[in-house]
């Protein structure tokens, strides 16, 4: 990055420092096509991809006053966006590992292993639909996001030991289910 474009960055994050907000809109329509490419390389479909970026210049704006002006701009926004694509590949890995591993569990319980990648995407679908909002909800912020029974109980305006229910009843109905298919 040369010095003028550097300067431009710094004049830029001064600008929106001091309150004008559209200055921001610069930064994110000179980026934005550099940084979308990053995301695609990194998580391979552009709906993962735009979420990130999203996320990317949400975050760079909410911490533009931790922006140091005597680094790179772009290496700034470029980490924040790496940091992005990770956790949502951390996201989406542990989403599989549960939903692998329940489809190991009735497998195991069966003797059967009949495990179809094409089929997988329908199943899942046909699982989530089982489930009620609340358990979808449970489910997706404990398979994905992470979240503790303290976490989700405050997601949702109940008690951790209700969250665990929750938890415990999306579980045990996908598990059923995929016991029924025999997967």
């Amino acid at each position: 990055m040369n010095r003028t474009e550097r300067m431009d960055n710094n004049q830029l994050v001064k600008s929106c420092l001091q309150g004008e907000e559209e200055e921001f809109r610069k930064i994110v329509n000179k980026y934005r096509g550099k940084i979308m490419a990053l995301a695609l390389n990194i998580l391979g479909n552009r709906e993962d991809a735009e979420d990130a970026c999203q996320d990317a210049f949400m975050l760079a704006y909410s911490n533009l006053s931790s922006f140091d002006t005597q680094k790179s701009f772009s290496n700034w926004l470029f980490t924040i966006l790496y940091n992005r694509c990770l956790d949502q590949l951390r996201k989406r890995r542990r989403f599989f590992k549960f939903f692998k591993k329940m489809e190991k569990e009735p497998a195991q319980l069966s003797g059967n292993r009949t495990s179809n990648q094409t089929e997988d995407k329908p199943l899942v679908r046909s699982l989530l639909k089982r489930l009620s909002p609340k358990e979808r909800t449970t489910l997706f912020l404990w398979a994905v996001e992470g979240y503790t029974s303290g976490e989700i109980a405050s997601v949702l305006k109940c008690s951790p030991s209700t969250a665990r229910v929750h938890i415990f009843k999306a579980r045990k109905k996908v598990k059923n289910v995929l016991e029924k298919k025999n997967v």
